[in-house]
């Protein structure tokens, strides 16, 4: 079994249209998780330490889209596709979670 040194969990849930939380699909959710994997794939280093996994809802909708990233247990919210290369760089890589996206209690 691989050894992970990141596992990293990305809501791709989608909801009725209209629904009073909204959902991460309907704020580019998708787009965010095909980045990241598309990341992952080209750099040597994240393919072999880095685990992406799409999943239901995390929980803040309204601050989506969410993702959490472990061992660390960082979550961020609002994360965009511009965001990636971000999070690629200074957390799955250097180890400091990028603090303006963290997401922030309600």
């Amino acid at each position: 079994m691989p050894s992970w040194r990141h596992h990293v969990f990305v809501c791709t849930n989608r909801r009725p249209p209209g629904h009073p939380k909204g959902s991460c699909a309907d704020r580019g959710c998708l787009d965010v998780s095909n980045a990241l994997a598309a990341a992952i794939e080209v750099d040597d280093a994240l393919l072999e330490t880095v685990k992406l996994q799409t999943t239901n809802c995390l929980g803040p909708c309204r601050q989506g889209p969410t993702l959490v990233v472990y061992p660390e247990g960082t979550w961020y919210a609002g994360v965009t596709v511009a965001d990636v290369a971000e999070i690629v760089r200074e957390h799955l890589h250097g180890g400091r979670p990028v603090a303006r996206l963290i997401l922030r209690d309600a």
